[in-house]
């Protein structure tokens, strides 16, 4: 049985492979999941909507795509705290270029994503 792994982007508008990403995954309108099969091949994108972000409110992200079987995210920075709930809840945060959905999507099959590191947090958000 092969796995599907489903990376989250967090997106700007209605989502999909179209659409920009977004600069801060809390804030985020949506997150456009890109599903990939065993061999890192893309199948397709769904789209799940991100709640209004709330003191407090970068972790519910973190659960929302926990509860949607979200293997991976690909951010553009992050905070120290959503990281850290993203990795207990084991969810893998990756770091990648291009400005759309689906310059994400052709950087994760060519395997140009990388592991954030921790010199990559951004700063103001504990």
């Amino acid at each position: 049985m092969s796995k599907t792994i489903n990376v989250a982007v967090p997106s700007m508008g209605k989502g999909g492979l179209d659409a920009e990403r977004s600069p801060h995954f809390g804030r985020c309108d949506c997150f456009s999941v890109l599903s990939f099969d065993a061999n890192n091949k893309f199948v397709e994108c769904k789209v799940i909507a991100n709640p209004p972000h709330v003191e407090g409110g970068c972790l519910a992200p973190v659960n929302l795509l926990a509860a949607n079987k979200v293997n991976a995210i690909v951010v553009g920075g992050i905070g120290g705290r959503p990281l850290a709930g993203f990795k207990s809840v084991g969810i893998e945060v990756f770091v990648s270029d291009g400005d759309y959905v689906k310059d994400v999507r052709d950087n994760y099959e060519k395997g140009k994503v990388s592991p954030i590191s921790a010199d990559f947090v951004c700063g103001g958000h504990h």
